[in-house]
């Protein structure tokens, strides 16, 4: 790590934890890697160094009016990044992106195995993912049965394995199958990426302190925020029934939370600060999906999205990594158990992978059929969590459960109802 990172997390624990005696500042510097929030604090500082050029820059490049003025080789490279090469649509419907294939474009039994291997493939990696996820930050590694275990620690590594991954499979997408032209400023991505990469952070950082299944129910909850984050960038109004379901998912996580208690296994049990870094996760992702929403504004496709922001991301976090010196000691960790690198490397491999069938599954049955999809992945992967490492779940918290669930799918049936209305009403309207 750098000696500056190392003084600015002596000198915020200091802050936090006043001490007297070079005795006790040392004891503070070596320990300061087990508070998370410094961790937190010194990767936005790893962040800040590329950002804070990079916005310097794009405030030079404005000012000048390079798009005028400049020339030369690094112009194409400059335009694609600062100005972009396109406007943006007028509505997001104006959108052309790949068409979805509809219902009637094959025989019933294509379209079913079609749907199954949808299903099939989303399910098998996102359950893999969130038994893996939970394996890595809360079990110990060791070389052989008779050493003492040790337990990987740096999440921020964790997520650069998954998006390092999503970027190359993305960007080999890209160059194998035609994509409409691309019009967004590059420098627009970076916003969904240091929110994605903050949230993914949380998330693997929460399961420190909190249960899988504690998580899993407050990702179903982030509708709640998500609304509001999209009153606030986007000004979205929303219908009657969507304001009953995110009351009735309120009240199923509160259940569930307050019915939870301390178990045998002292890594389940939920924490405030596994609580506080839940709700950053869900704050920043909730301001991702809406930062994306308007970034489809402009003419791209899903998987173009893909790779724009997972490259800011790569960018981040390995910077951030070599600044701390973490990404050499997470290598070395992937040197000295084998285990952990394969459960790494499968890790970002279902990562990836879910990305794609996502994407997929929307562009062949649309939004409503993947949502039930992955609503029903998050339940079973409550169910399988419990089974493996052995989460309790009380009679009212499994109600809690059950009225999240009950209420994502009416979420789902009355969107349906409402597309479904919304088609006819245009159908009449052209036959009259």
């Amino acid at each position: 790590m750098t000696s500056f990172s190392w003084r600015f997390g002596l000198a915020v624990m200091l802050l936090f934890f006043p001490s007297h005696g070079a005795a006790e500042e040392l004891s503070l510097l070596e320990g300061w890697r087990d508070v998370w929030l410094l961790r937190f604090l010194v990767n936005l500082l790893g962040y800040a160094t590329i950002i804070i050029p990079g916005y310097l820059l794009i405030r030079y490049f404005k000012r000048t009016s390079y798009l005028e003025t400049g020339s030369g080789v690094c112009y194409t490279v400059i335009k694609a990044c600062v100005f972009g090469s396109e406007a943006k649509a007028g509505l997001l419907d104006d959108v052309p992106v790949l068409p979805r294939n509809e219902g009637d474009s094959g025989s019933s039994v294509k379209q079913a195995i079609k749907l199954i291997f949808c299903a099939a493939g989303l399910q098998v990696s996102y359950l893999t993912w969130g038994v893996l996820q939970e394996r890595v930050m809360t079990r110990s590694y060791a070389a052989t049965p008779e050493e003492a275990g040790e337990k990987f620690t740096d999440s921020q590594f964790l997520v650069f394995m998954n998006r390092i991954l999503a970027l190359t499979v993305s960007g080999l997408w890209c160059l194998m199958f035609h994509q409409p032209r691309h019009g967004a400023p590059m420098y627009k991505y970076s916003f969904a990426s240091l929110s994605n990469i903050l949230s993914s952070w949380c998330q693997y950082e929460a399961l420190k302190y909190i249960s899988f299944p504690t998580q899993v129910l407050a990702k179903a909850s982030k509708v709640i925020p998500v609304m509001l984050m999209g009153k606030i960038i986007s000004h979205k109004s929303y219908e009657y029934w969507e304001y009953f379901t995110a009351v009735l998912i309120s009240m199923g996580v509160s259940m569930f939370l307050l019915s939870s208690h301390a178990s045998k296994h002292p890594s389940t049990v939920t924490t405030f600060s596994g609580l506080v870094i839940l709700v950053g996760y869900i704050v920043f992702d909730s301001f991702t999906s809406n930062w994306q929403d308007n970034l489809f504004k402009y003419k791209m496709s899903s998987v173009q999205m893909m790779f724009g922001v997972n490259m800011f991301s790569c960018l981040f976090t390995v910077g951030s990594l070599l600044e701390q010196g973490a990404f050499f000691d997470s290598l070395a960790f992937m040197t000295r158990h084998s285990e952990f690198a394969f459960h790494a490397v499968l890790l970002s491999v279902c990562s990836a992978c879910g990305q794609l069938f996502i994407f997929y599954t929307i562009n062949q049955f649309g939004a409503a059929v993947f949502t039930i999809i992955m609503t029903l992945r998050q339940a079973f992967a409550i169910l399988l969590s419990c089974f493996l490492y052995g989460h309790a779940i009380t009679a009212v918290g499994g109600i809690g459960v059950a009225v999240v669930f009950l209420a994502l799918f009416l979420r789902v049936y009355a969107r349906s109802r409402k597309k479904t209305g919304h088609r006819s009403g245009q159908s009449h309207v052209q036959k009259v």
